[in-house]
């Protein structure tokens, strides 16, 4: 899987000094595939060996390898993940990208592959805020183009100052700061930051909102998506996922 990811990260670099024109395509076996750059521990930047890893990056590198394609790996903000994948300017996406009936209009998904919601992120010495109902009135930090986003427009509306940032670090640092008295986003990446970088500052409180699954999005019409869904499957079946979920979650996908 190393040697996989390491030519996945040369690809990439080529791809970034000849463009995206005509460099790969389906008919080669070689895909563009896009990522959001700091959604943890799903995908993140090794500061050491300036490659992608997390748990999307294991799956892709796995998925590729068993569906039989190599792929130019790019980040972009999470906002323009899906309007690249519809464009046709990439044929996957992956970065915890949660399956709704909106983005099913625009580009196929494949077949879910994580399990989430959402949850809510305070600061530790914050007794207030219990459930979601405690928010009103307050700052709220989320991400743009998010799932997070669009259940607090649709809940809270004009009862809370929403404010979306463009990247998960973004909206972590203004609770830590003080400019938001929340965070409301996806449960494992919150669940991530409260144990890592947070950990003694921040907590997580309430129930799931919104059960959720992630899938993997690829362009309207791919013939990628039953080959995808095969390797998945297959993934599944003989342990590999479990472990990559142990390997990032500390636990199989089933605990």
């Amino acid at each position: 899987m190393k040697r996989h990811l390491k030519s996945a990260a040369i690809a990439s670099t080529a791809a970034v000094g000849l463009g995206l024109s005509g460099l790969a395509s389906a008919d080669n076996h070689v895909l563009e595939v896009v990522t959001d750059p700091s959604f943890v521990p799903f995908e993140m930047m090794d500061t050491e060996t300036g490659e992608m890893i997390g748990f999307d990056m294991d799956i892709l590198a796995e998925v590729a390898e068993r569906a039989g394609f190599e792929y130019n790996l790019q980040t972009m903000d999470f906002n323009g993940i899906i309007p690249a994948v519809q464009t046709g300017n990439v044929d996957i996406a992956i970065a915890g990208i949660t399956i709704t009936e909106e983005r099913e209009e625009i580009v196929d998904f494949s077949d879910p592959y994580y399990d989430s919601g959402l949850k809510i992120l305070i600061r530790a010495d914050n007794d207030d805020v219990e459930e979601l109902d405690d928010l009103e009135g307050l700052k709220i930090g989320t991400k743009v183009g998010s799932t997070s986003y669009d259940f607090l427009e649709e809940n809270l509306g004009d009862e809370a100052d929403i404010t979306p940032y463009p990247g998960s670090s973004d909206m972590y640092m203004a609770l830590l700061g003080g400019s938001v008295d929340a965070v409301f986003y996806d449960a494992p990446n919150v669940g991530y930051f409260s144990q890592t970088r947070g950990e003694g500052r921040v907590k997580v409180v309430g129930p799931l909102y919104e059960g959720q699954q992630y899938g993997i999005a690829l362009a309207d019409g791919s013939e990628w998506v039953e080959p995808v869904n095969e390797a998945l499957a297959a993934m599944k079946e003989d342990g590999t996922y479990d472990e990559l979920h142990a390997k990032w979650f500390g636990s199989s996908s089933d605990e």
